[in-house]
């Protein structure tokens, strides 16, 4: 019998290829584009928001309303978030220092700890969830119903009139927000080291004033701040890049969260290691 001739090898079908490139490209190179995107918009933001000051041109209406729509939805949250920051800290400390006749030193723990990184972390956080899905929801509205193409087409610059009173408000709020959780945090780590576990009351102010300084308060409230302008605008930009229908605002309005949430994580531990090595921790 004729032999058979050999099978050939299994060659790639196009679309298979294609799916492939597809798949490669949105995966590997999408994120290197949004963040090329992302700078873009910080810069073009960053430079309207210089000229307005210096015209006397902000929105100051625009502004105070988004910032009192950031301070509605997270003050609340950031007071039961406080609490919880200073008892833990006060309990997990507490258990150890105890044991070894350092319990004056719970105000430094308790201080240093709420005010370099619970407090402007927190503030972050709540900013990121609340502000920021917030903030992309209603451009990612106002994309889809080719609201923000109307204003180009009137001539009006959506990055100045949109993103530029959101940063602003997110830049303030962030702060009052640290400062807020601060003191929430820091009354809170007290009533429990005092009333909780027998510290007495001098001992701890002393110690919270001779490691805790003002520097590092000064510290936290610039990250509060850049946090907030951060948050601003992955929540501007994604907004105006839906696309779908409802279904593209709310993966906006996602995607938006878990960014801000990483990106705030990541950015706080580069910020504290450049702090801490230009700055490290002594007694004040």
């Amino acid at each position: 019998m004729p032999k058979q001739a050999p099978q050939d090898a299994p060659v790639a079908r196009p679309g298979a290829i294609a799916a492939l490139r597809a798949n490669l490209d949105a995966n590997a190179l999408g994120p290197v584009r949004t963040l090329g995107r992302t700078v873009e918009l910080v810069l073009n933001a960053t430079v309207s928001m210089v000229a307005d000051v210096l015209r006397a041109k902000v929105p100051v209406r625009e502004v105070v309303v988004q910032a009192w729509f950031l301070v509605s939805v997270t003050a609340v949250p950031a007071f039961l978030m406080a609490v919880p920051f200073g008892v833990i800290v006060t309990i997990q400390v507490g258990s150890i220092v105890n044991q070894i006749g350092a319990g004056s030193l719970m105000g430094a723990a308790s201080g240093l700890t709420v005010i370099q990184q619970a407090a402007p972390l927190a503030a972050g956080l709540l900013l990121g969830g609340a502000g920021a899905s917030a903030i992309a929801a209603d451009l990612g509205s106002r994309t889809i119903r080719e609201e923000v193409d109307a204003m180009r087409v009137m001539g009006i610059d959506p990055v100045r009139r949109l993103v530029v009173p959101r940063m602003v408000a997110a830049a303030l709020v962030a702060p009052l927000l640290c400062v807020f959780i601060t003191v929430v945090g820091i009354g809170a780590a007290y009533y429990l080291a005092v009333f909780g576990q027998n510290v007495t009351s001098g001992s701890y102010w002393l110690s919270f004033g001779a490691y805790a300084t003002t520097r590092d308060f000064g510290f936290s409230l610039l990250k509060a701040a850049i946090f907030g302008l951060i948050i601003a605008v992955l929540g501007c930009q994604h907004g105006l890049e839906a696309k779908g229908g409802a279904r593209g605002v709310a993966d906006s309005v996602n995607t938006t969260v878990v960014v801000s949430t990483v990106g705030i994580i990541v950015l706080n531990f580069a910020l504290t290691q450049i702090y801490t090595s230009y700055f490290p921790m002594r007694v004040g």
